[in-house]
């Protein structure tokens, strides 16, 4: 998803489009798989100091929601990244760097055969480990 998209998706869902949304945004946009809410308040406190975990937290429970970002929990911790609306995938994530590879392959048709009776809502398929940089540092 684009920072537009994203802004767009805010806005036909009737919230507003703050500096401070749109840069929680782009952080999420240029970021190389998913970050934690401490990356983004990193990356937040000089152009906003003393920004709360409250606001943070509930901006990125929204986006959550509107379907700007997605997330995944890890170690504990929940993770977030901007969503992939252009195509089905899964991903592979470095449990190190967070990271993430595009993996093409899906799990849900051999399952789908073996749950006949069942009303399936989604799935989500995940593989955790080390990427190759993460692995030679």
């Amino acid at each position: 998803m684009k920072l537009q998209e994203a802004i767009q998706n805010l806005k036909e869902k009737g919230y507003k489009t703050t500096k401070k949304r749109k840069d929680i945004i782009t952080f999420f946009a240029k970021a190389d798989g998913y970050r934690t809410a401490k990356d983004l308040i990193q990356f937040m406190e000089p152009t906003y100091p003393g920004i709360s975990f409250d606001t943070v937290y509930r901006n990125l429970h929204l986006f959550n929601e509107v379907g700007i970002l997605e997330t995944t929990e890890l170690n504990g911790e929940k993770l977030f990244r901007i969503s992939c609306t252009s195509h089905h995938h899964h991903h592979f994530i470095c449990k190190d760097c967070g990271r993430t590879k595009e993996i093409a392959v899906c799990p849900m048709e051999e399952a789908v055969n073996e749950l006949t009776n069942y009303s399936i809502e989604g799935h989500k398929f995940e593989i955790y480990g080390i990427c190759p940089a993460c692995q030679t540092a």
